[in-house]
Parts: C-alpha cells; sequence; structure tokens
C-alpha cells in the first residue's frame, strides 16, 4: 500500500484552497493537526471566530460514495439522539463532500469539513472513561441493529479476509517492519488460532454489524457531562465485539487492560446484553486488532507519525503478547 505522492506544501496548499469553497472569510488559515489515514487540519477564522475541522482524504481509500456513508450514520446517530458527534459543514453549494483539485496533483483529494466541537481525549488508562466508552459502544451497536441502512449506503468489511487475509484494506501483516523469521513463525500461529476462533464464533446479526472500528479513548471528547464521538473514517461492517479491540490500539500489553477490559463490560452490560461467550472472546478481537496494526504500521511508516515511531519494536511487542495468548488458547 502506498502513501501518496502529494508533498506536505501541496497538501497545505490544497487545504487552503478547499477553504474558498466553505462560508469562510478570506482570512480563514488551516493549520495541519494531525496525520494518519488522512490529513487534518484546524481552520480558524479570524473574522467571525468560527472554527472547524478539515479532513483532507487520502486517495485510494474511501471514495466520494463510501464518505458520504460514514456522514450519513455519523448524522444518523445524532439525530436519534444515541450519542453526540460533530456536525458536518456543508459547501456553499449544499455538499457535504468536496473535491478538490490542486496543479501538480494527478488525482484530486475530497475533503470534509466539520465544526470544530470542544472537549478533551481522556488519558488512555482511565478506568473510568472505558466503562463510558462501553456504554457508549453499546448504545451505538443497538442503534446499528435496528437501523435501516439507505440503498445508496457503501462501506468495506473488517472481517477476516480483509484484515489479516492477503488483501487486507492495510496490507499483509506479514509485511511488518521488524518481521524475523521467529516473528513470522509466531505470528503464524497467532493468525490461524484468531481465524478458527472467529469462524466458531460466527458472524450472525447479532454478533457482526456496522461499528465505528475505530473506538479509542483518543476518538471521544469529553466536555464536562457531554461525550462526542469523533473519527468515523473507518467506520464498516465488523464483528461488534472488535469495538473494544480498537478502544486498546497500542495499549495491548499495558499492565492495566484488565481491568480497562471489566470497566468496559461493565458499562457495556449497563446499556446492552453482552453475553459470557462474547466477554470470552474479547482478547481474541484484541490479538486481531493487534496483528492487524503490524500492517497498518508496515503500509503507513513512511507517512504516518505514529506508524513511524512504534516501528520494528511493534512487531516484537506483538509477538510476546502472541506468546502469552497462544498459551492460554491453543
Amino acid at each position: 500500500m502506498a502513501g501518496d505522492e502529494a508533498t506536505q506544501d501541496q497538501l497545505d496548499r490544497l487545504a487552503a484552497a478547499a477553504l474558498e469553497h466553505y462560508d469562510l472569510s478570506p482570512t480563514a488559515t488551516a493549520t495541519l493537526i494531525n496525520v494518519s489515514e488522512n490529513w487534518t487540519y484546524r481552520i480558524d477564522d479570524p473574522a467571525t471566530g468560527r472554527r472547524a475541522a478539515l479532513r483532507v482524504h487520502r486517495p485510494g481509500y474511501h471514495d466520494a460514495g463510501e464518505i458520504e456513508s460514514e456522514l450519513t450514520w455519523l448524522e444518523a446517530l445524532s439525530a436519534d439522539g444515541v450519542i453526540e458527534t460533530p456536525p458536518v459543514a456543508r459547501t456553499r453549494e449544499g455538499a457535504r463532500v468536496q473535491s478538490v483539485s490542486l496543479d501538480g496533483l494527478a488525482v484530486p483529494r475530497n475533503v470534509v469539513l466539520f465544526e470544530w466541537v470542544d472537549g478533551a481525549a481522556p488519558t488512555a488508562e482511565d478506568v473510568p472513561s472505558f466503562r463510558r466508552l462501553g456504554g457508549v459502544s453499546a448504545r451505538m451497536h443497538e442503534h446499528s441493529r435496528r437501523w435501516s441502512r439507505p440503498r445508496s449506503f457503501t462501506r468495506f468489511s473488517w472481517d477476516y479476509s480483509t484484515t489479516l487475509g492477503a488483501n487486507g484494506h492495510w496490507g499483509r501483516w506479514q509485511d511488518g517492519l521488524g518481521m524475523t523469521p521467529d516473528a513470522l513463525a509466531i505470528l503464524t500461529r497467532l493468525d490461524r488460532t484468531i481465524r478458527e476462533r472467529l469462524e466458531r464464533f460466527g458472524s450472525g446479526p447479532d454478533r457482526f454489524g456496522l461499528t465505528h472500528a475505530d473506538l479509542r479513548i483518543a476518538n471521544l471528547l469529553v466536555d464536562g457531562d457531554r461525550t462526542i464521538v469523533i473519527d468515523f473514517d473507518d467506520c464498516g461492517l465488523a464483528w461488534f465485539m472488535y469495538d473494544w479491540a480498537t478502544a486498546v490500539s497500542f495499549i495491548e500489553d499495558h499492565p492495566q487492560v484488565p481491568e480497562l477490559q471489566a470497566a468496559w463490560v461493565e458499562g457495556y452490560r449497563a446499556v446492552a446484553p453482552l453475553s459470557a461467550e462474547e466477554e470470552a472472546e474479547l482478547p481474541t478481537f484484541v490479538m486481531l486488532r493487534r496483528l492487524l496494526l503490524v500492517a497498518w504500521i508496515g503500509s503507513h511508516h513512511t507517512f504516518a507519525t505514529e506508524a513511524a515511531e512504534l516501528g520494528a519494536g511493534f512487531t516484537t511487542g506483538t509477538c510476546e503478547l502472541a506468546e502469552s495468548y497462544l498459551t492460554h488458547r491453543v
């Protein structure tokens, strides 16, 4: 999976050009605040005091129809009172997704503008926040089960073939950084065990449906009594329990994870049922996500700062987690 061929200067100029499509003054500025799957800019308009977040999409990940589907679900969750989400700003022509071209770039970029939402993400190891996150997850899953998706709705799946399979969305985990022969052997055993357990677990509509698919603490903003869920860019069809695994992304080896899991389960069950079988398989989904992140780092380290910082050490840590997991489940 290749990165984006655009230079940072080009993307900065494209973000500035995108602002012309919105109800912003000529003095509005775009400041890069994050690079991961996409490029996110903070927008400040000194003439009005308005703030917003501009997401510049990486080409080849989601097309305009898929982005529209994401925004449709995000707005439905908010309109139905399930959770609070950032309002989507429309262009002067009423579009939610805007294509922007720039001289020198062969491929236009899709952009989306969100109204700025105040709040701060809880700390990653905060137990009460995981209890809150469990409740948020349960409400979203209940909505997913009953919501009638529009005919035009299209999002990809996070099943075995599209996560750990040869044509996974984030590339092959076998191409992860620091993949030694010993690492390949232990992670191949892990891959096989995950596949077998998920086949037994099943993917009926009670267990597999539309999910956020990146429901980390970092994607919650808390402002007093308000909890806002952000960053639906990875939302798609997945096992509902996969949302638990995404909650501990990059901290799967933290000694507090069992306590965080217990809090998440408690928060979930305060809102919706969660069977003993589902709870027992939560570690499997953690390992699925962890192995998927090995693939993500391998395919994104050339342009995503977080992937570059994690590097080959993440593969080594994954092998250690795999040894422990397989000892208890094989």
